[in-house]
């Protein structure tokens, strides 16, 4: 099937959205490819959006006011999840958020059950320095990455976010490591704005109407 052949070294040009647009077979057809090539990541990519696929009336919302005790109702994988609002991670191991090619638009990863609520706003703190000792991811790779994307979600006015569940490890923040991550809520993308407070950058929404935005 000439829609789903790829050669090796190549897999990495297909994203979630691309593959999205093929038909259920052709999806099946090019995970034999990957497997048949030794392109795992790309083979369990396909079985993701297979499973997707395969739920009735599966699509996605958008929200601006989404507390702490949401429940998610459909997981998927954190790269299908991203690859579905058309951004590829840099590290698909660590990374906790990325670009959109199309826009330039920033979306991150937030653990859903580090969201605060209050008042009927919520926030999330997404970055924090190192004091002490205490955020070590702040200074990784991936902690870095978050920064940036912190800055810049402030100089676009806006950000989306996709909830994370799973169980914490006592001791260590869930971006760095976690006891178990069952997946992305496929249903929910949140729309917030990113404020600096001193030198933490927080994640905020809810305090004015939910603004829609396509999906």
């Amino acid at each position: 099937m000439k829609q789903s052949a790829f050669k090796r070294g190549r897999a990495d040009e297909w994203t979630s959205e691309r593959i999205g647009r093929l038909s259920t077979p052709d999806i099946k057809q090019l995970r034999a490819n990957a497997e048949r090539l030794g392109e795992l990541g790309l083979a369990a990519l396909c079985g993701d959006l297979l499973k997707v696929k395969a739920r009735p009336g599966a699509q996605t919302e958008l929200r601006g006011n989404l507390g702490p005790g949401t429940k998610a109702r459909k997981l998927i994988a954190r790269t299908t999840a991203f690859g579905a609002r058309g951004v590829q991670l840099q590290d698909m191991r660590t990374s906790w958020g990325g670009v959109r090619k199309s826009d330039g638009a920033i979306v991150m990863a937030l653990w859903a059950e580090a969201i605060e609520s209050a008042d009927g706003a919520c926030s999330y703190l997404l970055w924090a320095p190192n004091a002490a000792g205490t955020r070590p991811w702040s200074d990784t790779p991936a902690g870095r990455e978050r920064l940036e994307h912190c800055k810049r979600a402030i100089e676009l006015g806006r950000a989306e976010g996709l909830l994370v569940y799973g169980q914490r490890l006592e001791g260590r923040l869930p971006e760095d490591k976690a006891s178990a991550v069952h997946g992305v809520d496929a249903d929910t993308v949140l729309l917030f704005e990113v404020e600096a407070r001193g030198q933490e950058f927080w994640a905020v929404w809810g305090r004015k109407p939910a603004e829609a935005i396509a999906a």
